[in-house]
């Protein structure tokens, strides 16, 4: 494990989000779900695609506060451009869990 400075910590901006829109994206090489996250007023409506199928569909996420890096460059995912990195874990089969806030906390907010 290579070590960081608190500084370059400072540097990864983290907000929770709320997802808006969620749906299918069957043209993904593996399956996966395009999420369009409300991250408030400063930072607006952004979009990405994540690997979450085994623990999610698209109607359960709706309304969902997730985490996510949001000061990475925009990334083409097939067809599609994810603009934000939402943030998750590996259960004990290696299907990812969302990261988010343990109750209702206000959109765009960044972890500190």
């Amino acid at each position: 494990m290579s070590e960081i400075s608190f500084d370059d910590f400072l540097k990864v901006d983290i907000r929770v989000g709320k997802v808006v829109r969620a749906e299918p994206y069957p043209e993904a090489r593996k399956p996966a779900i395009k999420m369009w996250i409300d991250f408030g007023d400063e930072i607006g409506e952004r979009r990405t695609s994540a690997q979450i199928t085994a623990h999610y569909d698209p109607a359960t996420l709706v309304g969902k506060q997730v985490m996510a890096v949001v000061n990475f460059p925009p990334r083409q995912i097939g067809k599609f451009m994810s603009e934000v990195l939402v943030l998750g874990l590996p259960d004990d089969k290696g299907e990812i869990l969302l990261i988010g806030p343990d109750g209702e906390v206000p959109t765009g907010g960044r972890m500190h």
